[in-house]
């Protein structure tokens, strides 16, 4: 999966088991270069990452409801209603994104193969 963003393509890395979870983007210094999707999750935490990140909150539908630009470690995005998918994008690229928007997610496994 992909994320359209402006005239960028960005992969989408979905983590889905607790591990994987615990450690995202905790202690790691290189610079964010995709598109880390949580699924199912109301909340967030910035413990511990080395980086600046965005933060998009959506519903089922990747409708945005919430949005956090260049978030900073050590903070808490408390429970949110409705949100069903968690976004954490490279800093300052979701500048032209706004609240009711649609993101674009484009599915790789649409391709036809020759």
């Amino acid at each position: 999966m992909k994320l359209q963003l402006n005239k960028k393509k960005l992969n989408i890395t979905e983590v889905t088991s607790f591990w994987n979870r615990f450690k995202t983007l905790k202690f790691d210094l290189k610079p964010l270069k995709e598109v880390i999707l949580f699924s199912n999750k109301k909340y967030l935490s910035t413990y511990l990452f080395c980086q600046k990140v965005d933060v998009v909150m959506t519903d089922k539908n990747n409708i945005i409801l919430y949005i956090y630009m260049n978030l900073k470690s050590e903070k808490i995005i408390h429970y949110k209603r409705k949100v069903y998918n968690v976004y954490i994008l490279p800093s300052k690229s979701c500048s032209n994104l706004k609240i009711g928007d649609k993101l674009h997610i484009i599915d790789n496994s649409n391709k036809k193969s020759d």
